[in-house]
């Protein structure tokens, strides 16, 4: 039996919102026969929104693809229990996440409507894993990876909001600026929020804004935090697929070897408008069922417990810990 798999990021969710997907349907690289093929015994699936226009009903409507997910006969909603149980031994576990905080609270609405949402979102799927407070782009709580703006008061009241709801903050999609206002402030407000960068590489081994500079992931390695191996290429070399394995050195290097887990962050990219980056992965890397062939190279490169970590066990000891 080849090694478990746990992966921290995937659109799943949102590919279904189309009428014409499908769970089995092979056009993303994390649907359900990748992911049995790949040994996944939990996907976190994320509930995407770009901040615009209807950005809550698109969080809200994923909420309830996910009810329906852990009602399918080939998933269980993932816990500490669920994880070992024999009936879910052939079944992939999955937990929500947010990716973000405009799939619930758009620019517009009052800070009271969007929590409202929020609890919606909460209680169709049973438990959010994380919330990244971003996307790409500014939004009313702070700015996205591809903006400069920091944490906005906005963002400090839905930090306050979720400080004791046992919710990660995900760093993935952040500004620089964002993430150390993040840590500034829980720091300030005393408050134990797990934080995690759930599909992010290293910047000082490719040059991404999507990628942490060293500073931010050895914040996150400092908090026992989490840091998902990104498979897109333009994260990991637009190039070289082996380069992934630098970033494994790399984080290493940083001290991260109980932090580094997966976050390949598969998506549906074949109707992207920058047809220069088609495809968006490599080949050895373009679906779920590629993890043991991975596993295997980490093995080789460096170590079967290594392999162990990454491929599960940090992510298990991370998870664990926001059960309790």
């Amino acid at each position: 039996m080849s090694r478990i798999n746990i992966d921290l990021h995937c659109d799943l969710l949102y590919y279904l919102l189309s009428s014409d997907s499908a769970l089995d349907d092979k056009e993303i690289g994390c649907s359900l026969p990748y992911l049995q093929d790949g040994n996944v015994k939990l996907q976190v699936m994320a509930m995407y929104a770009g901040t615009g226009a209807d950005s809550t009903v698109y969080g809200i409507e994923q909420s309830k693809l996910f009810s329906k997910l852990i009602r399918n006969k080939n998933f269980f909603l993932f816990n500490n229990d669920s994880f070992n149980a024999p009936e879910n031994k052939n079944r992939v576990g999955v937990i929500a996440s947010i990716e973000n905080a405009s799939a619930f609270c758009d620019e517009n609405q009052s800070l009271e409507s969007g929590f409202k949402n929020l609890e919606t979102i909460i209680e169709n799927t049973e438990k959010v894993f994380y919330i990244g407070i971003t996307h790409h782009l500014e939004n009313r709580f702070g700015g996205g990876n591809n903006a400069t703006a920091g944490l906005k008061d906005d963002g400090k009241v839905l930090i306050d909001y979720i400080s004791d709801r046992k919710i990660a903050i995900d760093l993935a999609h952040t500004s620089d600026q964002l993430a150390y206002d993040i840590f500034t402030y829980i720091d300030q407000r005393n408050y134990s929020i797990p934080i995690l960068a759930s599909h992010s590489n290293y910047r000082t081994v490719y040059k991404n804004n999507r990628n942490l500079p060293d500073e931010l992931a050895k914040e996150v390695i400092h908090r026992k935090g989490l840091i998902g191996l990104n498979f897109i290429k333009d994260y990991v070399d637009i190039e070289h697929p082996e380069r992934l394995y630098e970033h494994i050195q790399h984080g290493l290097d940083l001290g991260g070897e109980d932090s580094i887990a997966y976050g390949a962050d598969y998506f549906y990219w074949k109707d992207h408008p920058d047809k220069s980056r088609h495809p968006f992965f490599f080949p050895e890397h373009a679906n779920a069922s590629g993890y043991p062939t991975v596993n295997k190279e980490i093995e080789e490169r460096f170590s079967s417990e290594l392999a162990e970590k990454i491929s599960h066990r940090n992510a298990l000891n991370f998870i664990e810990t926001m059960y309790k």
